[in-house]
């Protein structure tokens, strides 16, 4: 692993609160992913499957944790299986973990090889009476790609037919919401790696630089901060801003422009998401800060929304509402298409047209109830923005707020944000 190791308090942590929350009798099994082929005999690098990374800290493939935290034998209340490492895989892969390593890392204390799981999950199943069984339930997941963790339940499926099987996906997306203090850390160590590949970016940024040069600077700041990227960055100048998930990041940035770039570092798997626009000249047109200060205001009021208690719904909408007077302010709304705005017809749409944020944690879009309501422990994004393709004009800014008895806490709060901040920035 490139990160610096993690405590396995945190992993036994989460796997007690897991294990209350099972019914009596219970087995659960979760897998690690698989690694994706690409052409030829080539294949992606590991991406580590979120819920057995928060359940165990293990970030290698053909590894299942199972936890039947009523066996009989202690010993088998916590088990996680690996692969058994080999001189051959030694020699091509590198080192595997031995049992020792994926001890420390996890806190479990057995830990057997992967040849082993049939027998005694067979053993297991005779004594359990639900089994608890994984799936990527997000709500905007790709399903193309059958998973470990599906391929495993129909195997069971089909093998024990008198069991009674449930999922575990729901019971996980609750829990994983609420983030341990260990966590905020790890995101807020994302965050601070992700304001110094905007540190490099100011500094690179002219007219004429290319969108893919800026690119660079913030992957080998990444990098260089035991960091890979969370999710492929936005890179977008003038027009190309008003391309939500625009990622060719290929063109050349004009002076006169703004340039918007939506990245985020991943440190340990925890990923950061932010936004920030830049002049590419240095200086704000007086239209620039308009529209600028206008999505700058509803970000503010947002954020102060961003408490304990509310629905997502809800403060999707008061959003909505708030972008729709600044656009009559602005001149692109008529004051009679804001008196007819509707929650399923809202008139700032044209303009302002995605949703105001997500959970935010292991992976740009963690998981976490559909609609809330938000919880102490949540993390959100904010990101309200306002597109403008007939003026070449993309505006997005988002920042990442911790929910709090409290009261909202900025996570990004020393990343600049104010216009004059943002040209100081640049100045400096």
């Amino acid at each position: 692993m490139r990160h610096a190791a993690i405590e396995s308090d945190l992993f036994c942590a989460h796997r007690s609160r897991l294990a209350a929350e099972l019914p009596a009798k219970s087995l659960a099994l979760v897998h690690a992913a698989d690694v994706f082929p690409t052409n030829g005999d080539g294949v992606l690098r590991l991406v580590p499957a979120a819920d057995l990374f928060w359940l165990t800290g293990i970030e290698q493939v053909e590894t299942v944790l199972l936890l039947a935290p009523d066996a009989v034998e202690p010993s088998h209340r916590e088990i996680l299986f690996l692969r058994e490492p080999s001189p051959h895989l030694a020699t091509w892969e590198g080192a595997s973990l031995s049992r020792e390593d994926a001890q420390r890392i996890s806190g479990i204390k057995t830990v057997r090889w992967i040849t082993d799981l049939p027998a005694v999950l067979h053993g297991l199943m005779a004594a359990s009476e639900q089994i608890f069984l994984n799936a990527n339930e997000h709500e905007r997941a790709s399903l193309d790609v059958e998973t470990r963790d599906l391929r495993m339940a129909r195997q069971l499926i089909t093998r024990y037919p008198l069991h009674q099987f449930r999922r575990l996906a729901p019971l996980l997306r609750t829990l994983r919401a609420v983030k341990d203090q260990a966590e905020v850390d790890l995101l807020r160590q994302a965050i601070s790696i992700t304001r110094k590949g905007f540190d490099r970016v100011v500094a690179t940024l002219k007219p004429g630089v290319m969108e893919y040069e800026l690119e660079a600077e913030l992957i080998g700041e990444f990098t260089r901060n035991r960091a890979g990227i969370g999710y492929e960055p936005i890179v977008a100048s003038g027009k190309n801003a008003c391309t939500l998930h625009y990622v060719a990041n290929d063109q050349a940035c004009q002076d006169g422009d703004l340039v918007l770039l939506d990245v985020g570092a991943s440190y340990a798997n925890y990923s950061a998401d932010l936004t920030r626009v830049f002049p590419v000249g240095g200086r704000f047109t007086p239209r620039q800060r308009d529209l600028y200060n206008a999505v700058l205001r509803v970000l503010k009021s947002s954020i102060e929304r961003t408490v304990v208690g509310t629905s997502l719904r809800a403060w999707k909408r008061a959003a909505q509402v708030q972008m729709a007077e600044e656009l009559v302010g602005l001149g692109l709304l008529e004051p009679e298409a804001l008196a007819a705005d509707t929650a399923s017809s809202p008139a700032c749409q044209r303009y302002f047209m995605h949703g105001l944020g997500h959970s935010l944690g292991l992976g740009v879009h963690d998981l976490a109830p559909a609609d809330g309501p938000l919880e102490p422990g949540w993390v959100m994004t904010v990101e309200p923005g306002l597109y403008l393709p007939e003026e070449g004009i993309g505006i997005r800014l988002e920042n990442d707020i911790l929910v709090t008895a409290d009261g909202p806490v900025d996570l990004c709060a020393d990343v600049p944000l104010e216009p004059d901040d943002i040209e100081a920035w640049m100045a400096g």
